[in-house]
């Protein structure tokens, strides 16, 4: 089983293509929304044991700087992206497989504050009163978790009053972070994220029309030397165990499993 890495991804692509007779496992490199971190490495294993000869390589961050390793020459086997408009962009390019994309799982846009003392926040509206100095939100430009969180501030129309004390985090693992130590008063996260720490506590839930539907979306990188692993590796994620593992960890998922790639 190989480590996890939040490394940058281009150092990958300065190796050569492995002869045919290369002997030793495959290994396919996943770069997956940091959202997915423990579901994830707890179905690696999974795979890895009906997969004999196949090793995964998981690598997370935010969707946004995946897409841009992507497109910048990493060697990727298969992308998880946090919202549709990465993967849109890579499908357009044709840097991912359309035919194997779809979509994996759902979530839900969550406001957390630090459990450890009282808070003044209750409230998504309260985010806009003088009394919260700092609310952390991920990166819109690379973070969808970020996105969903600026759309949700414009809905209720509290953006203008919010964006003088946003603080910007790299992903919405590092907004966690920020909530988790004090150094803001508030963060906007999924619930995932928030089920993984016990030391923020759920104050509000983003109202669902507020902003897009969070989706995750899986396909098969284009570039990719193992086009049947990678394959087999996107039915895996999109199968009964898969989605046991991703409902036990709060995602929420398509009523019926999608068809496989």
């Amino acid at each position: 089983m190989l480590r996890l890495s939040w490394l940058p991804l281009l150092a990958l692509t300065t190796c050569g293509s492995p002869p045919a007779h290369q002997q030793g496992p495959v290994r396919l490199t996943v770069s997956a929304a940091a959202s997915l971190r423990e579901a994830l490495t707890e179905i690696e294993p999974l795979f890895e044991a009906r997969s004999p000869g196949t090793d995964l390589r998981l690598n997370f961050g935010a969707s946004g700087a995946l897409r841009q390793q992507i497109e910048q020459g990493a060697r990727v086997d298969v992308f998880v992206s946090a919202a549709e408009r990465p993967m849109d962009e890579l499908t357009v390019r044709g840097l991912v497989d359309s035919a194997t994309r779809r979509v994996l799982a759902g979530n839900e846009l969550v406001l957390v504050v630090p459990s450890a003392e009282p808070s003044p926040v209750r409230s998504f509206a309260e985010l806009a009163s003088p009394r919260v100095r700092r609310v952390a939100i991920g990166a819109p430009a690379s973070v969808p978790a970020g996105e969903y969180a600026r759309e949700t501030l414009r809905s209720l129309g509290i953006e203008r009053a919010v964006s003088g004390k946003t603080v910007y985090a790299q992903n919405v693992r590092q907004v966690l972070a920020y909530v988790e130590s004090g150094n803001v008063d508030a963060g906007i996260v999924y619930r995932t994220d928030a089920a993984v720490s016990g030391r923020v506590r759920v104050v509000a839930a983003a109202p669902p029309a507020s902003h897009r539907p969070v989706t995750y979306m899986v396909a098969v990188v284009s570039s990719t030397r193992y086009p049947r692993e990678a394959r087999a590796l996107g039915a895996f994620l999109l199968g009964t165990e898969s989605r046991s593992v991703l409902r036990r960890h709060g995602f929420r998922l398509p009523e019926t499993a999608p068809a496989e790639p």
